[in-house]
């Protein structure tokens, strides 16, 4: 495999094909492709069908199974399975993929299933996404870009999850449901039906406790986009119309915000239905922050 030389901490590296460095344990197919300045640690397996960004980083045990391809500057923890076979009855061999962005930090003990024929064939992830130890994404997610998945969080089959959102510790998403852009999942809850864009859930089952404003305030969303959301919101939960009724109501009455405009399409687009509101809680204004009627 090329030269041996010693790193700067004394661990055995091969010199492969220019800044390339693969520890000599590391067990690579010759049909992985790998970019510049890939690192692989010792005792990892990269599969056939594998493509490895520029700058990427692997750490030690972690198996990567083809196909798939991660993007670039990757920095990939030990002990991490990466495309593996979707668990799912009726697959049997099918070729399907595994697409993962750039720039993502995937810490220890994740796994990311590839897709199935059934479903859309791959399952892809975003850029900048943090995704922390023991997450699980099975077949066919679609994961955005800038979400954080909290240690031990599960995401069954077939899940969306919007761009910036934020699942907490434990937490755990039924098939097919969908997570909504900049939405705030908290620990443990269980999620069985779709969670609105911009929206605070918890519980088990999860409900709407409000509004993640903490979030929104973090990435821009300016005071006026904000109060046009509460008022949506309060349309959505608190008018006593249909889901329907309220989506038609918000895009005539509220139609130059773009993250409002962003949350009628997402509740059009809602296949399993959309999570009821559990309202303000008994007092406690730690429990209360975030409330549709409170910034």
């Amino acid at each position: 495999m090329g030269v041996l030389f010693s790193s700067s901490s004394g661990t055995t590296i091969s010199a492969v094909r220019g800044t390339r460095r693969i520890h000599h344990t590391a067990v690579i197919h010759p049909s992985a492709r790998l970019g510049r300045d890939v690192e692989v640690g010792p005792y990892c397996v990269i599969g056939p069908d594998v493509t490895i960004g520029d700058g990427t980083a692997i750490g030690a045990h972690t198996v990567i199974q083809g196909p798939a391809v991660i993007g670039k500057k990757c920095s990939i923890s030990p002990f991490v399975c990466l495309g593996g076979e979707p668990q799912d009855v009726k697959y049997s061999g099918e070729k399907t993929g595994l697409f993962i962005g750039d720039e993502n930090i995937i810490r220890e003990f994740v796994t990311i299933h590839r897709g199935t024929p059934e479903g859309r064939g791959e399952t892809r992830i975003g850029d900048r996404n943090m995704i922390m130890t023991y997450v699980h994404i099975a077949h066919d997610c679609l994961v955005g870009s800038g979400v954080i998945l909290t240690g031990g969080c599960a995401l069954a089959g077939h899940t969306v999850v919007e761009d910036e959102a934020v699942l907490g510790g434990m937490s755990g998403v039924h098939q097919f449901c969908r997570i909504g852009r900049m939405a705030m999942v908290g620990g443990m809850a269980k999620v069985v039906k779709d969670v609105p864009p911009f929206a605070l859930v918890d519980g088990n089952p999860a409900k709407v406790i409000g509004l993640n404003v903490v979030g929104m305030r973090r990435h821009g969303v300016s005071q006026d986009s904000r109060a046009s959301l509460r008022r949506a919101y309060r349309l959505l939960y608190e008018s006593g119309l249909t889901v329907s009724q309220a989506c038609l109501k918000i895009s005539q009455e509220i139609p130059d915000c773009p993250e409002v405009q962003h949350l009628a399409a997402f509740l059009e687009a809602s296949a399993r239905g959309i999570m009821s509101y559990r309202g303000r809680s008994s007092g406690n204004p730690d429990e209360d922050r975030g409330a549709i009627h409170d910034e």
